[in-house]
């Protein structure tokens, strides 16, 4: 009954602000907040754009419902209210009857309480969203920018996402930050502050926040600026946009995502930025003009290049740089050039993807923070993909050499509560002790395992394989993993489990992985450890917050 009175108010909106249908067109005089608009996959995308005082502000393709929509996905209309806008849609034109405008987008009353909404993951209000872009840190607020399909929960119609969070938990989504325009659609990059006005858009007292993307056409793809004097809420874009267009040097189309970050040493900005095999240098005074320095070959999208210090010792440090898929090289940097000394290796393995480390941190805290997109799917919602739990790296000794290690940031603490625990039990104990936690959507388990007739043991939720540790030829879930006392018959996890994903984290971090939740509908056994004999040495499980409670209300 709700929905048919929201048609039936969206009717009598247009009727009153809106010009008869002509060509698919129409006007709306903008009175509310939000532009409620119907999505429904039975149909094929056209394109839609907005228009301003006779100018396109921004265009992007929908599937336009015709008849029962999907789903709904929304435009923020604040900076045009009291404006007239004309919708042109070059697809069938039926669904321009059912866009209606309100003050809270359709769905709101039950937004993140819907049945696959993770509950202690970033996921978006609506629509797609793939890699974290611009992590940074500043002035109390962790900012997360995101690749985002605001229209459509598939790829397309990359923008800018924006939410912020002052605990890296409790995360609020602001309007999007940056569009499509000329030169292309919105890809991945990073952010900086411009503390010494490099650039020259400081204003006063206030720094400029500056991205770095990557825009996206057929043909190319261009790395590109834009600065925000609002702590990322408007930006403005460079009008000499490209910074750099590499194409013609590397003959390839694949060109993108540029990491920036200020070099102190040698006082000058460095960008690494993919470029066809691998990992290109480039250096810069001011933000502008960049410099070609030097090429790693053997990466794929999305670069990172840091520092860390070897077991918190600041007088021993190596530098890491990755790509998207997470492997990463240790080595030396002078400011222009990266010397790989040791790897691959790799970390951190399963769902996570093009994951992104923050900007800007204050050095009386000094973490290396990450937060990586979780390829996870959320069938019938409004929205697909999401946010990993945000981790901060390390470089320890190990028995192989320095290696990275990843566990979740100390602030998710404040998400669990210790609710029992149990030590030294027989599988067939515990699993017995774990069944009033079967009917659970979210859980943490932490458990050391112990193997002693069995070469292969393991842990599982429903049938889906948690932890699956074959001694014999060191695999863990199908990955090579040699613990550090190699004669070790214990193996220790950190398990995080929400309704659409979980995430495991391995003796103290040397090694993590993430997979979609998946469970046997046919499987009865719920929480079961597996394994000839083994011994649960312990096993601690805790109830778990949502972090959307204040972002219901």
């Amino acid at each position: 009954m709700k929905h048919l009175t929201k048609i039936s108010i969206s009717f009598f909106l247009l009727s009153i602000f809106c010009m008869p249908l002509i060509g698919g067109e129409i006007k709306i005089k903008v009175t509310k907040k939000y532009l409620n608009l119907p999505v429904s996959h039975q149909v094929e995308r056209g394109r839609m754009s907005l228009e301003v005082d006779g100018k396109e502000d921004h265009s992007f393709v929908i599937r336009l419902a015709e008849a029962e929509a999907d789903y709904w996905v929304f435009c923020d209309m604040t900076p045009f209210k009291g404006k007239t806008i004309t919708i042109k849609y070059d697809g069938k034109d039926a669904g321009l009857n059912k866009i209606y405008q309100d003050d809270e987008i359709e769905g709101q009353s039950t937004l993140y309480a819907e049945k696959n909404r993770p509950q202690f993951h970033f996921t978006p209000q609506r629509g797609w969203v793939n890699d974290p872009n611009g992590l940074i840190y500043y002035e109390g607020k962790y900012h997360l920018f995101f690749q985002h399909n605001p229209y459509e929960r598939d790829w397309e119609n990359m923008h800018w996402g924006h939410a912020v969070s002052t605990d890296l938990v409790h995360w609020e989504q602001l309007p999007v930050a940056l569009y499509p325009d000329h030169l292309g659609t919105m890809y991945s990059g990073s952010a900086v502050i411009d503390y010494n006005n490099t650039a020259g858009y400081n204003k006063g007292n206030k720094p400029a926040m500056i991205a770095f993307y990557t825009a996206a056409a057929s043909d190319r793809q261009t790395q590109c600026m834009a600065y925000s004097l609002d702590e990322g809420i408007t930006w403005t874009k460079y009008d000499k946009n490209p910074l750099i267009d590499s194409k013609e040097i590397w003959n390839s189309v694949d060109t993108r995502d540029p990491k920036v970050f200020w070099y102190a040493p040698s006082k000058h900005w460095v960008m690494v930025l993919n470029e066809r095999d691998g990992h290109s240098i480039y250096t810069s005074n001011n933000l502008k003009e960049w410099t070609y320095q030097s090429h790693v070959t053997g990466f794929w999208e999305c670069p990172e290049l840091f520092e860390l210090p070897i077991d918190g010792d600041q007088n021993n440090k190596k530098w890491v740089m990755y790509g998207a898929s997470g492997a990463y090289m240790l080595g030396s940097f002078d400011g222009k050039v990266f010397t790989p000394e040791a790897g691959k290796y790799y970390y951190t393995a399963g769902r996570i993807y093009a994951a992104q480390t923050y900007s800007n941190i204050p050095k009386e805290d000094g973490r290396v923070i990450q937060i990586g997109w979780g390829r996870v799917s959320h069938p019938d919602m409004a929205f697909n993909g999401m946010m990993l739990l945000p981790t901060q790296l390390t470089l320890k000794t190990t028995k192989d050499g320095p290696r990275l290690y990843s566990m979740p940031v100390k602030e998710v603490e404040q998400l669990f509560t210790s609710v029992k625990k149990w030590t030294a039990l027989s599988s067939k104990d515990a699993n017995d002790k774990l069944k009033e936690f079967y009917d659970a959507d979210r859980l943490r388990i932490k458990t050391t395992i112990k193997l002693s007739h069995a070469t292969n043991a393991g842990f599982n939720l429903f049938g889906q394989q948690m932890i699956g540790y074959d001694m014999n030829n060191n695999m863990l879930n199908g990955m090579f993993y040699s613990p550090q006392d190699m004669t070790s018959m214990e193996l220790t996890a950190d398990i995080y489990i929400d309704r659409t994903s979980i995430e495991v984290f391995i003796d103290g971090g040397a090694y993590s992985y993430s997979m979609e939740r998946r469970p046997d509908k046919n499987n009865k056994e719920g929480l079961h450890f597996w394994g000839n004999n083994i011994e649960v040495k312990n096993v601690e499980v805790f109830s778990v917050k949502s972090i959307w409670d204040s972002a219901k209300k």
